[in-house]
Formats: structure tokens, sequence, C-alpha cells
């Protein structure tokens, strides 16, 4: 196989124990890092079969105990970074937390605190704020304001009272509220 150079690349060597810690303290210090996604990392610098499960098994260990690796904190920090600066709704941090391999016990509690307090329409306009969106012309620029605030993680019932009180076509209204309508007689069949 041939690289930028025309030689091939030489594959890595396993590391010891020792190597694999002072390599995992490195990629924590240039990001902070899951559990899960470390041991993805680590688990392509180590032989394959038990004896590199035991290696990444004791330097996940010492780096816990270190309190180097915290998926708590992970989840808080993660969680505040996006609230603030992003202004993704609840629904996109979890997603995004699961992607990470954050546990789904540690991801509930923390989405739940740091939500708390805040009415989901109002991080909603202040994504909006934060994006500068105006009020939708027509129903083609409802849809995309409608599949944007989507995947930031709103639901469809706040989506809908914001493009109603900002006055968006009455077509695109209706095909929303056919949704919500919809998505929730799914909900009671189940």
């Amino acid at each position: 196989m041939a690289f930028a150079s025309g030689r091939p690349r030489k594959p890595k060597q396993p590391l010891d124990a020792a190597a694999l810690y002072e390599y995992a303290v490195r990629s924590l210090g240039r990001k902070m890092r899951t559990v899960a996604e470390l041991k993805r990392l680590l688990r392509a610098r180590v032989e394959p079969g038990e004896d590199g499960d035991v290696k990444i098994a004791a330097v996940l260990s010492k780096l816990i105990e270190h309190r180097y690796l915290d998926d708590v904190a992970y989840a808080s920090y993660y969680t505040r970074q996006r609230q603030e600066h992003e202004k993704f709704g609840k629904r996109r941090v979890q997603q995004d937390l699961m992607q990470r391999g954050v546990h789904s016990e540690i991801v509930t509690q923390t989405l739940d605190a740091a939500y708390e307090g805040l009415p989901e329409e109002t991080q909603l306009r202040r994504f909006l704020e934060r994006k500068r969106l105006r009020p939708p012309q027509d129903d083609k620029q409802t849809a995309r304001l409608l599949r944007m605030l989507v995947r930031a993680g709103f639901s469809t019932g706040s989506i809908f009272k914001v493009l109603k009180q900002w006055n968006a076509p009455e077509d695109a209204l209706a095909a929303i509220e056919n949704m919500e309508e919809e998505s929730g007689n799914e909900g009671q069949e189940s």
C-alpha cells in the first residue's frame, strides 16, 4: 500500500503497559475523552486478544483512579458547552453523548440537571438568535427551518409554538401539526 512518500508504512508495534499508559495520558492531554473513546483508541495500540484487553483494563483503571478519566465530568462539561455555546436542545446533546459512549444513566442524570429549569422554547429561541434566523416567508423556508431545528434537538411541539408566534405560513404549520399528531398516535399504539 503506497502513501505520499511512496513507501509502505510499517505497522505500529504493540505497546507495553507503561508505554500504553503514557500514550493514553498524552491523548487525554490533547482532548478530553470518554472511557469508551479512549478504549477504542488504545485497542489499536495493543496486541489483539486477552493480553491486550488486560493491558487496556489496567491502564483505564489507573487513569480513573488518578481522575484523568471521568465520564460524569465529561458529560457535564460537554452538556454545558453545547447548551451555553451551541444552544442545542436536550435531544441533540443526548444523542451526541450516547454516540461518544457515555452510559445512558449518566447521560440522563446530567441532562436532567442541566435542562431542569430551562424551558425548551427558551432554548429554541436562543438557538434562533445565535443563528440569526429570520421568520420563514414560504413553505420551503419553513420546512428548511423545521429540519434544522429538529437536527438541533428540539421537539416539534416547541418548534410549532415558536413558528406560530412568528406567523409562519399556515400550510406549513398545518403540516407540522399533522406530523405531531401522527407521532403522538404512534406512541399511544405501542
